[in-house]
């Protein structure tokens, strides 16, 4: 019998199926002289080989986590193989001693005893209040902790020199690299691979801390909040990304569509997109959210698990999302229509019969991209931002989705405490 079952969920499949087109798209412009050119111009900066490691960094956590299965339970007398309700991710399977040794409660970043008081049994049986110790975090030192400070640096020195080793196995590609280029590639290749070399440095030193220490401490039912960050990527980089998919297919077509044809349809467009503005973007999303919710739990049947309940929640999220978020794209590429269909080609290829359609894909839309990417850029930010602003008020994602908005709300009235909590919203 297999000892795991595989899981696919709507996120998992949206972004796996995006992954595949860019890497489609990626092997398209390779042919293209031009445009690998461009790409070869950009990744000639330092600073653009450097966002690409971190970039990289993310994407790849995420991919981890949207790798998602079912763990086999033992088999039973009836035979017959059954698996666990509960859905976990590889990356669940990677970070296993962050979330498989909870502590009570909230406690400090590399912390050997809890946040708060609690009653402790000492000797003579005497009941009195003290901060406990941790199950997890240090319990290989003494009772009372001694020796932290020194176990905590030898742990980096051990980490960050594994990580360095394995920096060093790979500067034989790097010599290599240095070879074939030089100038500006040639800086470009020694900034991305010694941000490389630093990523794995702090990887290795984060991951000797986390061997015997909460690195971000716990919160408030003592999770490890360091798991908690790693798992919120996933939903972050789903938001940002199915979400600007669906945005970008409306903003565009018709912002060119507006612009170029004008007349009674670019009327139509403008009113369509006026009226959705005039409406606040909070209480226009919240409305959608709650019929969402409400046909959610009219029909159970349609999830097997809670997990499948959760994802078709945060993918309804996102679609609603992106249908209420294309406005401000859209405005801006009408305009910048308006003043490309005046220009001397775009009326000579209409002169010479050449089709609207053919038009906008040929000279309009080109010329628009750069406007495209700069609201890309601003706008997957935000979106991640909207997500937290939505959980803050109840209704994001759902409860059992880890992501930085519910981390943000559940640690949010933990701050008029004294001592304040601050590590959950560090």
């Amino acid at each position: 019998m297999s000892a795991f079952q595989p899981v696919l969920l709507w996120t998992d499949a949206a972004l796996f199926a995006l992954l595949a087109c860019a890497v489609v798209v990626g092997v398209h412009q390779r042919g293209d002289a031009l445009r690998r050119a461009a790409w070869q111009r950009m990744l000639s900066r330092p600073s653009a080989t450097v966002s690409l490691v971190v970039l990289a960094f993310f994407v790849a956590i995420g991919l981890l986590d949207s790798l998602h299965f079912r763990r086999a339970l033992p088999e039973s007398a009836e035979g017959g193989v059954h698996y666990a309700a509960r859905v976990e991710s590889v990356l669940d399977l990677v970070l296993t001693p962050l979330h498989q040794n909870p502590e009570k409660t909230y406690s400090a970043p590399l912390a050997t005893h809890a946040f708060v008081k609690d009653n402790i049994e000492r000797d003579g049986g005497v009941v009195g209040r003290d901060y406990p110790r941790l199950a997890y975090g240090g319990a290989h030192l003494g009772e009372g902790g001694e020796g932290r400070a020194g176990d905590i640096g030898w742990r980096l020195a051990v980490g960050a020199g594994g990580g360095l080793v394995l920096a060093l196995g790979l500067a034989g590609a790097l010599r290599a690299r240095e070879r074939r280029g030089d100038g500006a590639s040639g800086r470009a290749a020694r900034a991305g691979w010694l941000s490389f070399f630093v990523m794995l440095m702090l990887i290795g030193a984060v991951g000797a801390l986390a061997a015997g220490y909460h690195v971000f401490g716990t919160d408030k039912v003592g999770q490890d909040v360091l798991y908690l960050t790693l798992k919120s990527v996933r939903t972050a980089l789903i938001i940002g990304v199915v979400t600007t998919v669906v945005t970008l297919p409306i903003a565009i077509a018709l912002g060119i569509t507006a612009g170029y044809l004008g007349g009674w349809v670019d009327d139509l467009i403008q009113y369509v997109y006026t009226v959705i503005n005039s409406i606040p973007g909070v209480l226009l999303i919240a409305a959608a959210v709650l019929m969402m919710q409400v046909v959610i739990e009219t029909h159970p049947d349609w999830f097997a698990t809670a997990a499948e309940r959760a994802d078709a929640r945060l993918l309804a999220l996102c679609v609603i999302l992106g249908m209420t978020s294309w406005t401000g794209l859209c405005r801006l590429l009408r305009a910048e229509t308006l003043k490309l269909r005046e220009l001397e080609y775009v009326q000579a290829a209409r002169a010479f019969g050449v089709g609207t359609a053919l038009i906008l894909r040929r000279h309009v839309l080109p010329n628009l991209m750069h406007i495209v990417l700069i609201a890309l850029v601003m706008d997957f930010s935000a979106l991640v931002l909207a997500e937290a602003v939505l959980s803050y008020v109840g209704i994001g994602v759902d409860p059992s989705t880890i992501s930085f908005g519910t981390m943000i709300n559940a640690a949010r009235m933990e701050l008029a405490r004294d001592p304040a909590v601050w590590w959950s919203l560090a």
